[in-house]
């Protein structure tokens, strides 16, 4: 399965956000994802081994808990799908950093001045 195919569901995207931020029992995980999208655990489940299976996520017991946390390779597969694309934004973002160093040279000057541009 291509990595962004993976990525493509906002259940599997919500809950690489919540093991982003560190190594999270399944229950909590369960109940964090049944409460936003109104999923049963079996549901949650699935969308788990998914992510377990496509090397997203790994699993690691604990006495009878199991504990997720983010696989970052897999990553880099889409990270490197998406920089063919970079040059179509890449553009664009150095056109915004231009504009706002503009927009702030504009401003510096006006309260230099007084105001009186």
């Amino acid at each position: 399965m291509h990595a962004l195919d993976v990525l493509g569901d906002p259940v599997r995207r919500r809950i690489l956000e919540l093991l982003a931020d560190g190594e999270r029992p399944a229950g909590a995980v369960t109940e964090v994802v049944r409460a936003e999208f109104g999923i049963s655990q079996p549901a949650v489940s699935q969308h788990l081994r998914v992510l377990r299976e496509s090397g997203f996520a790994t699993v690691r017991p604990e006495g009878a808990r199991r504990l997720y946390a983010v696989a970052p390779d897999r990553f880099r597969e889409a990270d490197a799908w998406l920089e063919r694309f970079g040059r179509f934004w890449e553009q664009r973002l150095d056109a915004l950093g231009t504009e706002l160093a503009r927009g702030k040279r504009d401003a510096r000057r006006k309260a230099d001045d007084g105001g009186l541009h």
